[in-house]
């Protein structure tokens, strides 16, 4: 037989960031609660800042039975010289029966002890209380709560409790609750609990209520009223997915309002004003033509008939915050972009101070200036002297927005408050810029530095990051990477690779050393190229044989290993690679290191010259693309099928044997130029 339920878990507001950050996992651990009792079911799980819901049209009254079968010792080892042993008697009691109810099954060709018994399914009655605390324990918030004289916890306190089976009301207590048969409503509608009396009325009893139950009921709700306020005001609101997810978790009645603000703060970079609204007040910003406007958009709680009010206590409350950005971005252009007090914040224990770090930081960048100085010079038209010197402003001036007093309020616009300094006190348009990304990218798939001066800025930075941590002991170890120095070379490998850049990490790493204490520089190394591993998309293979090469430009890590692939993956290869693998393994006992003469008088078969003139043909040539250099080499295919099929190439003459074992060594040296094929697996 089969019911519906309603399991209502009635709380003071839920703070939304925690709720949205283990929602998918609430509703998987019921579904995992229902698989352990036997209950399985499909089911909704509904929140808003008030309730959490479980809602099943349909759901056994009763577990489903289960059949367990216990599997003993072996008869020899349950009994000895015709007595019970120890190990028959200890399987007696795990099974929870007397000796003599055990029986004997034929198991892997052995008699053996054997038990069997039904388990009666419970009544879902008798499961609930367990599982809806088990649930509600599941659910990992962070912080947590205790309320009265309770020792439990839970994000926030407990207030009513409703469980129905159909209608009737279960007999389930959780937190000192007991069920009823009462919700509540809008506090602005009713502050008193209401009666159920017909579960199948709940959802318009709050409807009535002023509750919109399901999440994306209200997330389309504030979309529609996006759209008309943008209809009737030919403006633009901005859909940040994360703050609208956020609005979603602490309305039960949305309506979206549009307010206003002094033009007078349009003077704030527009960052400034939007991370106010976003962060403090959870606004969302308003845009015309493309520009940010004196305007935003408030999502409201309340039930009113005149919301102007709300819109005006909300202005009320933006005005200040406002205000005080104003203040605190006039002050920090009358200082300008200066570094006193950096010398006063230490970077890292062993590191020194941020100064240290800036000083570590020109030395990287001037080095990596150098490497790149002619395609700097092209992208940005500057001669090589003006290049030096905005560069080592760039780095000078790069962290100075940290002492500022907009940085101080809102640490997240590090950075770019910098750049909004550097643009109004007039500095070059590539120290601006450079300031403003020297943190990209933010994460994976984040924009990248614009220019390669910016990226040469942000990988100064990042190694020297790096290699610093590392050098104090600060090494990512397992999932723990707290200072985030995965995502740094993860960085650097996505801006070498984008802006063509060589980047050999021996050269790069081992530069830098007399700037550290001694470390373990081999760990570091490691370190990058499994990053480089796992950055690049292609078959594992395929980058172990790039990488046994010996190659240790990243740059030319990635090219390889995208050419090499791309030919891997066709379908026609796998029936091609036979003959490399072959190649390859002829050359196992050749010195790859030494020179390898061929002597063409020393050639017996027409294949011979043949196969050996085409290979100097192909080797000799200039290619625009490892792909097309690895192509023209495995199209020595058909070539080499004639060879191994006309020529023994482990003849009893030494002379000849070395001669045609150079020759198919050469071809496999000409490949491990760019991988070492017998790494490649299909």
């Amino acid at each position: 037989m089969t019911k519906s339920l309603l399991i209502e878990i009635g709380v003071e507001e839920l703070p939304a960031i925690p709720l949205l950050k283990i929602v998918k996992n609430i509703e998987k651990s019921w579904k995992n609660i229902l698989d352990e009792y036997r209950l399985t079911s499909d089911f909704e799980f509904i929140y808003t800042p008030r309730r959490l819901v479980i809602r099943h049209n349909y759901i056994s009254t009763k577990q489903a039975d289960k059949t367990i079968e216990l599997f003993g010792p072996p008869l020899m080892v349950a009994f000895r010289n015709g007595a019970v042993t120890k190990a028959g008697e200890g399987f007696a009691r795990k099974c929870g029966v007397d000796f003599e109810e055990l029986g004997e099954i034929e198991k892997n060709g052995k008699k053996c002890l054997y038990f069997k018994k039904e388990e009666i399914g419970e009544p879902i009655e008798n499961l609930l209380s367990d599982m809806i605390f088990k649930w509600l324990n599941s659910m990992a918030f962070g912080k947590m709560m205790r309320w009265g004289s309770r020792e439990d916890e839970f994000i926030r306190p407990i207030r009513w409790l409703q469980v129905r089976l159909d209608n009737d009301s279960l007999d389930v207590e959780i937190f000192g609750l007991k069920s009823d048969t009462k919700t509540f409503l809008h506090r602005m509608v009713n502050f008193n609990a209401v009666e159920v009396d017909d579960v199948s009325d709940y959802d318009t009893i709050l409807a009535d209520g002023k509750i919109t139950l399901y999440p994306k009921d209200r997330e389309l709700k504030i979309l529609a009223d996006f759209e008309k306020i943008e209809l009737e005001n030919s403006i633009e609101i901005e859909r940040d997915s994360s703050l609208l997810s956020e609005v979603v978790a602490i309305t039960e009645n949305p309506k979206a309002l549009l307010g206003s603000f002094d033009e007078l703060f349009l003077e704030l970079p527009p960052e400034v004003i939007i991370t106010s609204m976003k962060e403090h007040q959870r606004y969302f910003p308003v845009s015309k033509d493309g520009k940010l406007t004196n305007r935003f958009v408030v999502v409201s709680n309340g039930v009113t008939d005149d919301y102007s009010k709300i819109i005006a206590g909300n202005e009320r409350v933006l005005k200040p915050r406002l205000a005080d950005g104003l203040f605190f971005y006039r002050n920090d252009l009358k200082r300008g972009l200066v570094t006193d007090g950096l010398e006063n914040i230490t970077f890292m224990d062993g590191l020194g101070s941020l100064i240290d770090k800036i000083n570590r930081e020109k030395n990287i960048a001037g080095n990596l200036l150098s490497q790149y100085m002619e395609q700097v010079e092209r992208e940005t038209g500057k001669s090589a002297i003006e290049l030096i010197e905005l560069m080592d402003e760039s780095i000078s001036l790069a962290k100075a927005d940290l002492t500022s007093e907009m940085v101080y309020e809102f640490t997240e616009l590090q950075g770019l408050m910098g750049y909004y300094y550097a643009k109004a006190l007039g500095k070059d348009n590539l120290i601006a810029q450079s300031i403003k990304e020297q943190y990209f990218p933010l994460g994976e798939g984040a924009e990248l530095p614009s220019s390669t001066f910016s990226a040469i800025v942000a990988m100064s930075i990042k190694l020297d990051t790096l290699i610093g941590l590392f050098s104090v002991g600060k090494i990512p170890t397992g999932s723990k990477d707290p200072f985030a120095l995965r995502r740094a070379v993860n960085g650097i490998i996505r801006m070498v690779t984008t802006y063509d850049l060589s980047f050999n990490i021996d050269e790069v790493v081992g530069a830098f050393n007399e700037l550290y204490e001694d470390y373990d520089r081999e760990k570091l190394l490691d370190f990058i190229i499994e990053r480089v591993k796992k950055s690049i998309k292609a078959n594992p293979s395929v980058i172990t044989a790039v990488l046994e090469s010996g190659e240790r430009d990243i740059n030319e890590i990635a090219k390889k290993v995208l050419a090499l692939n791309s030919i891997v993956s066709t379908d026609s290869f796998k029936e091609q690679f036979s003959t490399f693998k072959r190649v390859a393994n002829i050359s196992k006992e050749v010195d790859l290191d030494s020179e390898l003469p061929i002597d063409t008088k020393l050639f017996q078969e027409p294949i011979e010259l043949e196969l050996y003139s085409e290979y100097i043909k192909k080797k000799k040539k200039e290619y625009s693309s490892y792909e097309d250099r690895l192509k023209a080499m495995f199209g020595l295919k058909a070539k080499l099928d004639r060879y191994f099929d006309d020529v023994m190439v482990n003849v009893d003459d030494i002379e000849i044997k070395n001669n045609r074992k150079n020759t198919v060594a050469s071809i496999y040296k000409s490949f491990k130029e760019i991988a070492d094929i017998k790494e490649i697996s299909i």
